[in-house]
């Protein structure tokens, strides 16, 4: 619902309706576009999540061989090991896209119902114009870069 205290986007002396409707559609279609970009995301981390259980899947039975047999030069198997954390911290990155894009999508809806809302009113017979809710927050994720830490593989 529209807030009685939320002051009007734009007042239709300065927009013409068609241009609002314009822009209205263009918030929509870049709604739809995060949408489609939150899916290529999630279809992409999934995949590499699967690669991801195979290598490790790979480097436990090498660690256990080379616990079998100490002779074994192990330098390889533990950078292997060291860049897989490194990786699964990379990963994180798909959380915080997916925070990110969400929280992009809710403000764009917004945008729109708010620019419908002032332009064209209420549905009338249909009752109160609905218009989503702004995030609270600026920005959901706070951090803008990934550090490796302690890491426990899968």
């Amino acid at each position: 619902m529209l807030n009685n205290e939320t002051a009007p986007l734009v007042s239709t002396a300065t927009m013409p309706l068609l241009t609002a409707a314009d822009v209205q559609d263009n918030l929509m279609v870049a709604n739809n576009d995060l949408e489609r970009l939150a899916r290529l995301l999630t279809d992409a981390t999934e995949t590499l999540m699967g690669h991801f259980y195979g290598v490790s899947g790979q480097l436990s039975k090498l660690q256990n061989l080379a616990t079998e047999h100490p002779e074994l030069d192990t330098g390889a198997l533990n950078e292997a090991l060291q860049h897989m954390g490194g990786a699964v911290t990379a990963l994180q990155f798909q959380d915080m896209s997916t925070q990110l894009i969400a929280h992009l999508q809710r403000r764009l809806r917004n945008c729109a119902d708010r620019l419908a809302y002032d332009v064209m009113g209420d549905d009338g017979d249909e009752g109160c114009a609905v218009i989503e809710e702004a995030p609270l927050r600026p920005n959901p994720v706070t951090q803008d870069e990934m550090d490796a830490g302690s890491i426990e593989l899968f």
